[in-house]
């Protein structure tokens, strides 16, 4: 066996189309996430084959290929745009005589580079031990069991066992730390619940432009740029609607193709944002060719972490990089809004996304007419600060008649700070 290099970014990269057609976006997109690694793409091998190849996952003959551009490049690591088994990656290992990285091992990366706050550290930290676990066996030469003979026994542990056993110690440490953090989130969701602040989430193919919308609809400084996975750790800020009172709107992590399983598991506590979420804004690069395929990829995790059912609004953006219509909406036929079209970088539409929220909300509203008394001016005042007053008319006998409207969540919380509110109801 050799010893794995501990550096090594000038890549050989290898892409199989296995039994289908070949996908230059494909392709395109493993190389963006390549590069977003902080990896130099030298060559890219390609090819087409009905199904993998039990120990090479690739063939023979493109075994040869690739140890060939590795010495021709003088590449360092040998990166796969597949999810290889550990004994196939061994066996590759053995023949490249170099790193050999599959695509999970590619996107755990990026988000280990990615991950800024304690909790997406720790998630991250928990989906490499998973990942890792499955690779131990012979993946370096230290971890070879023990030789016998006088002066070569050990205490009855190989290193490999030991390894293992240090490496599911970590695995228990790091799940008792996400409860911790898992509790505090459900706090504060607990809190907006009882504030019956709605929460509002943007999930979306990763560079859709999520956090550029979100930058521009809170007024943050959430780092955004067009690269995969610029931004990792969920954000969550305060959004005042026209009319609608205050909702929460949470960024989360882009979604990709193949999303790895242990990243789908990991990160469940942070996704759960979107699970408890009362509307979905579902953002869509409407200038991607493959748009409708990222759609479905984004819908099919949806549905893993049960977040399936929850109303969406589809937000197309980047119209600007588009020839036809500009910003505009479409409703369905139950005359509520299905898509806008917008653009986050230029900020065109940003006010149609805002009135179709409040539309959304809007169904949860309560219209009263109340007879307020001389006396009751401090509740007239706060009326006019959270509700739509709709009309207002002086009483000969003094007071006011006000027509309101306003959300029912912020009906109900008046109702229980003003308890004569009831009474000055109209029937």
């Amino acid at each position: 066996m050799f010893e794995r290099p501990k550096t090594g970014e000038r890549a050989v990269l290898v892409h199989q189309d296995i039994g289908v057609r070949p996908d230059s976006e494909e392709l395109n997109e493993f190389v963006d996430l390549v590069v977003s690694a902080g990896a130099e793409p030298l060559l890219t091998v390609t090819g087409s084959r009905k199904s993998p190849d039990p120990r090479f996952f690739i063939g023979r003959g493109k075994v040869e290929e690739v140890v060939d551009a590795i010495a021709g490049v003088e590449a360092e690591v040998v990166i796969f745009d597949h999810n290889l088994s550990p004994s196939q990656e061994r066996n590759l290992e053995r023949e490249f005589k170099c790193r050999v990285v599959d695509r999970t091992g590619l996107i755990l990366d990026i988000f280990a580079q990615r991950a800024r706050s304690f909790e997406g550290k720790l998630q991250v930290e928990l989906a490499q031990l998973r990942h890792l676990s499955t690779r131990l066996v012979r993946g370096w030469t230290h971890l070879e069991r023990q030789k016998g003979g006088i002066g070569l026994r050990g205490p009855g542990e190989t290193q490999l066992e030991t390894d293992r056993r240090l490496l599911n110690n970590r695995i228990a440490q790091i799940r008792k730390r996400l409860e911790k953090v898992d509790s505090q989130r459900d706090q504060g969701r607990r809190a907006r619940n009882r504030a019956e602040v709605p929460t509002v989430s943007l999930v979306g193919y990763t560079n859709a432009g999520k956090s550029t919308l979100f930058n521009l609809l809170t007024d943050s400084g959430v780092y955004a740029a067009d690269q995969l996975f610029a931004t990792l750790d969920p954000t969550l800020r305060r959004v005042d609607l026209p009319g609608e009172g205050s909702v929460v709107l949470a960024d989360t992590v882009g979604f990709i193709s193949h999303l790895p399983h242990e990243l789908v598991a990991a990160f469940r506590s942070t996704l759960q944002e979107t699970v408890s979420a009362g509307l979905l804004l579902h953002v869509i690069d409407c200038a991607s060719p493959q748009r409708s395929v990222c759609v479905a990829e984004v819908n099919d995790v949806l549905t893993q972490i049960g977040a399936s059912d929850i109303p969406q609004i589809e937000v197309y953006n980047k119209v600007d990089l588009l020839d036809g219509d500009g910003p505009h909406v479409e409703r369905g036929s139950d005359g509520l809004v299905k898509r806008v079209w917008i653009s986050a970088q230029d900020g065109a539409g940003i006010d149609l996304l805002a009135d179709a929220m409040a539309d959304f909300f809007h169904q949860g509203h309560v219209r009263h007419t109340l007879h307020l008394r001389p006396e009751d001016g401090r509740l007239r005042s706060r009326l006019y600060q959270i509700a739509n007053i709709v009309s207002e008319e002086v009483l000969e006998q003094g007071g006011w008649e006000l027509r309101i409207e306003l959300p029912l969540r912020e009906y109900k919380r008046l109702a229980s700070k003003e308890h004569m509110l009831e009474s000055r109801l109209v029937v």
